[in-house]
């Protein structure tokens, strides 16, 4: 099936006049504070997220992420699993040990077919002993996890929440000003809190995905959003926070080596092919996937790239005139000032250091070299707050 990508143009949606034939996408709470920005959006769970912005540019918005702080609303899709069996449904369908997972902590799922292959990954956020929200990528789980629950004391339901990302140097300093209660402690890696932001109580995770110091705050159906954003924006004024889109924050994932459901790995990896291999507990009771599994290759498969142009998702990566993989993220780094990419190898065993040709946005090959993921920050220190790092954008 051809892709709508050419690497040339794009296909985004916009707000335009008019009534009709979008009943089945869902805006966020705070799309009317992205309008008058001129937003630009993909469908993601069937939900609009934006991809950039007219009147702020994607550069802007990564060294906003690197060197200050940025929001951006996501189409991440929480569900909701409660009930006696909800930690055992839960358990049979990821690959992590989910018993382990204490209330007040958030936890990364990995979701496989029998076979498998990678159905869909997201964050899952333990409320209370039965309570869980599972904030998923893009992806199908919603009737997999329905179908599987047959015969369970668990409801699958969707809360109509929504996922808003603060992240950056500053964001931390947003959380303590922003709560009225001052910073929740404690509040380390991938913890939850419940904290008042201008006294609306408000579900908060330490989690992001751009490898920045960040938080998430969760946007509920009884929630005044209107209220919420223009708290949050009072708070974030003094520490120059502001809006950015995915394009920018696509960037900063490529470096950190963060991959994306369907296009980094899809139905035909097992998370062992997609370097996830760590959030495998292969020896927990049985969980969907389990048997393929214990049989599968245990080497990865994807790999970071270094190219002398922007990579195209979906182009050909050469060695002596052989393809040898194909891109699966690319940009341009505006810190490291050279094309970055993540790529899927066609088989294991291919090494950092490696001098490759990678095809461009332009149709031409050019000449790179294959690196370890992530591109820096080795040890995830900077989300984790151990270790401060804002670059200097360039003249």
């Amino acid at each position: 099936m051809p892709h709508s990508s050419d690497g040339k143009t794009r296909d985004l949606v916009s707000s335009l006049p008019g009534a009709g034939w979008d009943f089945a996408l869902s805006r966020h709470p705070y799309h009317e504070i992205e309008r008058p920005f001129g937003p630009h959006y993909c469908v993601y769970n069937r939900r609009l997220m934006a991809c950039c912005f007219d009147k702020l540019s994607t550069e802007d918005g990564y060294w906003q992420l690197r060197q200050q702080a940025a929001v951006l609303n996501t189409g991440e899709w929480p569900l909701q699993f409660k009930g006696p069996d909800a930690e055992k449904l839960l358990d049979q369908l990821f690959t992590k040990d989910i018993t382990r997972l204490k209330v007040g902590r958030c936890g990364y799922g990995l979701a496989c077919y029998e076979d498998g292959g990678l159905l869909v990954d997201g964050i899952l956020l333990r409320l209370d002993a039965e309570t869980f929200w599972y904030a998923q990528a893009d992806g199908d789980f919603y009737s997999w996890a329905r179908a599987h629950a047959v015969g369970l004391d668990v409801a699958i339901t969707d809360p109509q929440v929504y996922v808003s990302q603060v992240q950056g140097p500053n964001a931390l300093k947003i959380l303590a000003t922003a709560s009225d209660d001052g910073m929740p402690e404690p509040f380390g890696y991938f913890a939850l809190a419940r904290v008042k932001l201008g006294g609306q109580d408000v579900i908060i995770s330490r989690t992001g995905y751009t490898n920045e110091l960040g938080w998430e705050f969760y946007t509920e159906p009884h929630h005044d959003a209107e209220a919420l954003w223009t708290h949050l924006s009072t708070a974030g004024a003094p520490f120059g926070m502001s809006l950015f889109g995915l394009d920018a924050m696509h960037i900063r994932r490529i470096e950190a080596g963060i991959l994306n459901a369907g296009s980094d790995f899809n139905h035909t990896t097992t998370p062992y092919a997609a370097g996830l291999g760590a959030f495998v507990d292969a020896d927990k009771g049985d969980f969907i996937g389990k048997a393929a599994l214990q049989r599968a290759a245990k080497e990865p498969r994807l790999i970071g790239l270094h190219c002398d142009a922007e990579p195209h998702i979906g182009a050909e990566i050469q060695l002596d005139g052989r393809a040898i993989g194909k891109v699966t993220a690319g940009a341009i780094s505006p810190y490291l000032q050279h094309g970055i990419g993540i790529a899927l190898m066609d088989a294991s065993g291919h090494t950092a250091g490696t001098a490759v040709m990678i095809g461009g946005i332009d149709g031409e090959l050019h000449h790179g070299q294959l690196v370890e993921l992530p591109l820096y920050d080795k040890a995830g220190e900077i989300p984790r707050g151990k270790k401060v790092d804002i670059p200097q954008r360039p003249q």
